[in-house]
């Protein structure tokens, strides 16, 4: 029996694509110079039994699979390898459980975060990790990835807030990890184990999540520096005193520059770099005015504190409007995410302002500078071969860059196929060896996601 007269056997008709017109739309997610396949099925299951029955069908057919959520990665981890099964979850949205009192919700991993976020809020709960994709973004590709976004400063990333998982694994069987208990220390830490791992080791289909109480409304303020330098000051100095800012955003003056030429956003010519701040703290407005006196002593040329939520929205505006803006640049980007510590935040920025004048390139940056995250953003031309080159080159000098100092080559992005020669750099010879021996153990015929993270 052949493989769609397999899945066939489990599935309902709808639930299977095999239309080469249709399956092409799900060979790849949003990032560039990533290679991706031609798959031989695209499925769409709706429960944990319809997943487990494309597991062990592609066990016995020996057929990879690659497991997808929205596709709005940028790492090319959701790409299909030739002739393999597309595993699409996204029509396993349900939200199942919202428990106040826990402060927990058990979801499926086809729920946008959007969708959850906004219904937790109706019972005075909120779910912090906000990737810039969350209209659109599903939960499993946020776990699976260990996705981030910008808030993470003060509430840190999905994996602080994933308690624990249903998976199916390679040969079908069904794994729970974890807990729904505010504490929990027994055995391995098998969930950790799986946020990050790009559905490499199982397939994630049920998640319980940690909640907090919603905060306060949040307001910002924007400062402007005549440096990154200066900037990038003021950002260690709201760090070390102890400030604990909902967000904390850097935009540098290329980035600056192109949402000027876009919206006409006002910002002075003489904005090499611009910071925003906001604090969901019962007292913002004074929270802003110490770090705005930061601001002023690390050399701004002008802090603009908000005093309404509306007004922090405008402020905040040009932030939001960055990789829009850097987009009209060129007709292509490669969108990096490369962190170092918080004190080489500085040395970042001026190294890839020194790359992107080496390569001839425009390189937009903007950084969650409150966990040194940066976002160097390279636009160039697809169409033009030498162009393509240079972008490339210059990607990996920013990788090279940041491991240089200290950092790591990916915050929230995750590895996929872009980076996978990069994160053999960054494990060495050993981790790399412990990383390939927990993949044998999970998925000894390796079928899950090939040619993914090494």
């Amino acid at each position: 029996m052949d493989l769609i007269a397999r899945l066939r056997d489990g599935l309902p008709a709808e639930a299977i694509l095999t239309d080469p017109d249709v399956t092409g739309a799900y060979a790849h997610d949003m990032a560039s110079f990533c290679a991706a396949g031609t798959p031989a099925v695209v499925v769409l299951p709706r429960t944990v039994e319809q997943v487990q029955h494309v597991l062990r069908t592609a066990t016995a057919l020996r057929v990879p699979v690659v497991p997808q959520g929205a596709r709005t990665g940028l790492s090319g981890a959701a790409n299909a390898s030739d002739g393999c099964i597309v595993l699409s979850l996204v029509k396993m949205d349900r939200i199942i459980e919202i428990n106040p009192v826990d402060r927990i919700a058990v979801v499926e991993p086809g729920v946008v975060n959007a969708v959850l976020s906004r219904a937790v809020s109706e019972h005075g709960l909120y779910y912090p990790p906000d990737p810039s994709s969350w209209e659109e973004c599903s939960i499993g590709g946020n776990i699976g990835t260990a996705s981030g976004g910008l808030c993470c400063v003060k509430y840190g990333v999905t994996a602080e807030y994933v308690l624990g998982l249903d998976v199916v694994l390679a040969d079908g069987r069904l794994l729970k990890t974890g807990r729904r208990t505010a504490k929990g220390v027994a055995g391995y830490d098998l969930t950790r184990l799986f946020v990050g791992s790009e559905g490499s080791l199982g397939i994630v289909v049920r998640a319980v999540l940690a909640l907090r109480p919603e905060p306060p409304q949040q307001l910002a303020l924007a400062a402007e520096f005549p440096s990154t330098a200066a900037a990038c000051e003021a950002v260690c100095q709201i760090m070390a005193r102890g400030h604990a800012p909902s967000l904390l955003e850097l935009m540098d003056r290329t980035s600056i520059r192109a949402v000027n030429a876009m919206a006409n956003m006002g910002l002075p010519d003489s904005t090499e770099a611009l910071l925003l701040a906001a604090f969901d703290t019962p007292e913002p407005a004074a929270d802003l005015a110490a770090v705005g006196a930061l601001c002023e002593a690390a050399g701004a040329t002008e802090v603009v504190p908000a005093g309404t939520a509306a007004e922090s929205d405008l402020l905040l505006q040009a932030r939001r409007l960055t990789l829009t803006a850097l987009e009209r640049v060129r007709s292509a980007t490669m969108i990096d995410d490369v962190c170092v510590p918080r004190s080489q935040l500085a040395a970042m920025l001026d190294g890839t302002a020194a790359i992107a004048e080496k390569y001839g390139l425009t390189i937009g940056v903007c950084a969650h500078a409150g966990d040194g995250n940066t976002h160097p953003t390279v636009c160039f031309d697809p169409g033009d071969a030498d162009e393509s080159r240079r972008a490339r080159e210059s990607f990996d000098e920013i990788m090279a860059l940041g491991l240089e100092l200290g950092g790591t080559i990916t915050g929230e992005h995750g590895v996929g196929v872009l980076k996978k020669e990069w994160l053999a750099r960054e494990l060495g010879p050993v981790g790399l060896e412990m990383h390939r021996g927990i993949k044998a153990v999970f998925d000894p015929l390796g079928l899950l996601n090939p040619g993914k993270l090494f």
